[in-house]
């Protein structure tokens, strides 16, 4: 199968050339070694997920970074932390030099940690998300926004089973559930139970596009609420779940101060409520939730292959207004955006929108968009167009931009 270039590469090559050495984060199988080893055939490429390596790499670590090429990649980092220390020692000995080690893992957490610990000032960070909908449709082109979704959730955005059509796909999130429970999560946290951890998983997929409510899931699985959101940071930091915030600027107490649950693969969300086929999906009670979770995974996916820290949010008063995502842009500038799951798009869809700005008069609200299964884009109102997919993905990649030299979060 053919390799499928990534969105993303112009933006490791970039920080290549600024920075001693990179970091890219992002959840199992999301296809990081695949990226590197295909862009950098220079770089010399070490995985510590082989033990032989890991341990002859722990016991002489000196012996290690002396055995390696000018340029290399070390994949799974996470696996030997320690590395890290000597790592930051051959870069300093070398700081005219740039892009000369790049780091892969997919524990984000305990990633950042010890690149902080170590390599401050000297590594800056990528993540990694599985294929977007642009990059799936360089291999299978969808005829419309309704099949492009379909897809996504039954076949998923990983690159394993996207670019191996005839792969079962719930054998193979089997497997991925699995393979994440037994090597992510048991050998490095201590969560007790795995079976609960698994049903924990299967709630909050149940629950996607939902407001958190710890106290909930404590109750359904009787726990407590400090292991739920132990957990919850577990699932953050492996990249399974995204927290959208919800937008704070000076609202005070009118507005909702919990997070919504977004998953990054709506692929994983139908493998763990089980919806296997296309009418289940599009008729079944979860087919508004799954459609929101994927035009904000979609989302979020246009920040990270650009480089860029998300600033999405949501809005939700205490007298039900709500807004699905809030886009802030510069100049304090707000976006917002309604996402409904409809081929008919109408002027009563855009009323949250409209009272949004009433409501809210202290803010600079943009001009909204109705991000639907429409093909069209077409003004709904003065103030409201009706967004088609592939569009609205095209231009907010234009308006946010790649990634800048002094990005905040690099470390």
């Amino acid at each position: 199968m053919r390799y499928i270039h990534r969105q993303i590469e112009p933006i490791v090559r970039q920080v290549l050339n600024t920075f001693a050495s990179l970091a890219v984060t992002g959840p199992r199988q999301s296809g990081k070694t695949t990226l590197l080893t295909q862009i950098l055939p220079d770089y010399q490429y070490v995985t510590l997920d082989d033990p032989v390596t890991r341990e002859r790499a722990l016991a002489d670590p000196q012996l290690f970074f002396d055995s390696l090429r000018e340029k290399a990649i070390i994949d799974e980092i996470q696996n030997a932390p320690d590395l890290l220390s000597y790592a930051k020692i051959r870069i300093d000995t070398q700081r005219d030099r740039k892009g000369m080690l790049v780091f892969t893992g997919s524990q984000q957490f305990h990633m950042i940690k010890n690149l902080g610990d170590s390599l401050a000032g000297r590594v800056a960070l990528l993540d990694l998300p599985p294929f977007s909908i642009t990059e799936i449709k360089t291999q299978t082109d969808f005829a419309s926004t309704e099949a492009g979704f379909v897809h996504a959730c039954l076949t998923g955005s990983f690159p394993e089973p996207v670019t191996h059509p005839l792969i079962d796909t719930e054998t193979w999130y089997g497997s991925y559930v699995q393979t994440y429970l037994e090597r992510d999560i048991r050998s490095i946290y201590n969560i007790g139970s795995l079976r609960d951890f698994q049903r924990f998983m299967q709630l909050l997929a149940a629950r996607c596009s939902q407001i958190l409510n710890l106290s909930e899931f404590a109750n359904a699985l009787g726990i407590t609420v400090p292991t739920v959101k132990k957990w919850i940071s577990i699932l953050e930091a492996c990249r399974i779940i995204y927290l959208l915030p919800p937008y704070h600027s000076n609202l005070g107490k009118r507005i909702t101060k919990s997070p919504k649950i977004y998953f990054f693969d709506c692929g994983l969300v139908c493998y763990l409520t089980g919806l296997k086929d296309s009418n289940h999906l599009m008729q079944g009670p979860m087919a508004g939730a799954l459609f929101e979770n994927y035009c904000v995974q979609e989302t979020l996916k246009i920040y990270f292959n650009n480089g860029r820290q998300p600033k999405l949010y949501f809005l939700r008063t205490n007298n039900n207004l709500e807004i699905d995502l809030i886009i802030e842009r510069s100049y304090q500038e707000i976006l917002p955006v309604e996402i409904k799951l409809s081929k008919t798009p109408n002027l009563r869809m855009a009323g949250n929108m409209d009272r949004f700005r009433k409501i809210f008069t202290e803010l600079n609200i943009a001009p909204g968009w109705l991000l639907s299964l429409s093909e069209e884009t077409v003004p709904l109102n003065r103030q409201t167009t009706v967004i088609n997919f592939s569009e609205y993905i095209q231009t907010l990649c234009d308006r946010i931009g790649p990634f800048q030299k002094d990005r905040s979060d690099a470390t």
